[in-house]
């Protein structure tokens, strides 16, 4: 990816990127989704945190950009990141994948789509030749446990390495613990519209819009699988 003119990037807490693009992104959503629908709360990666979303049973919660690094750095593994939560789960998303042209989009009940066609999580409990993405250090645990893996590269956006377990793509993902809101909702409602899951390493679902918005480690795949997974790596305490 090449740019018309410099971007002008810097880091924030814990030397995370953020870039001008990044705050373009967050005022362009807000502005029109705030506009569509007022009353909703509002939870974004680059914006302040207001704690008034804590009284509200809906809220957007958005990434503007999600895998910063590598938008920044020309790759393609970035995406753009929105969900309507209600009391805790997500209800409504989308993920845009600008440099694959894919739209990924849910809403609860009526399944999961990518450009407008349905998408379905693979099926199966097998781990044998499993391609699954995550963490080098987690994949590489796994793989001690289960040799027979097939180990993904890491998609630098959360948001879309989970969007391509929903469509297939891969069969499982891994996600270390520190990940937020914001990098979650969208594609937590996507993998379960798809017929896949995201939990906890206990099996427990997500809740969204608490006081603290951090999460620890997940896995997300087809359901069968997913159990297989919890049930293999559930009682070992460096994946949890």
């Amino acid at each position: 990816m090449s740019f018309a003119r410099p971007l002008k990037t810097w880091t924030k807490g814990h030397n995370s990127p953020v870039s001008e693009a990044d705050i373009a992104v967050d005022e362009l959503l807000r502005r029109r989704l705030r506009e569509a629908a007022p009353q909703f709360g509002w939870l974004s990666e680059e914006s302040p945190d207001d704690p008034a979303r804590l009284t509200m049973r809906r809220l957007w919660i958005v990434d503007p950009i999600d895998g910063t690094r590598a938008f920044i750095g020309g790759g393609a593994d970035w995406s753009i990141s929105a969900a309507l939560v209600e009391d805790g789960r997500p209800t409504l998303a989308a993920i845009l994948a600008p440099a694959s042209d894919e739209m990924f989009a849910a809403v609860t009940g009526e399944g999961a789509t990518c450009n407008g066609h349905a998408i379905h999580a693979t099926q199966g409990d097998a781990l044998a030749d499993a391609r699954i993405g995550g963490p080098q250090r987690r994949i590489e645990r796994l793989a001690v446990l289960e040799p027979r893996i097939c180990a993904m590269p890491k998609c630098r956006s959360l948001a879309l390495r989970l969007a391509q377990v929903a469509s297939g793509a891969l069969d499982s993902a891994l996600v270390g613990p520190n990940s937020r809101d914001w990098d979650l909702a969208g594609a937590d409602l996507i993998v379960h519209e798809s017929g896949g899951t995201l939990t906890t390493m206990s099996g427990k679902a997500l809740v969204y819009n608490r006081p603290d918005p951090i999460h620890g480690a997940l896995v997300a795949a087809g359901r069968a699988r997913h159990r297989a997974l919890i049930a293999l790596l559930g009682g070992h305490r460096e994946f949890c």
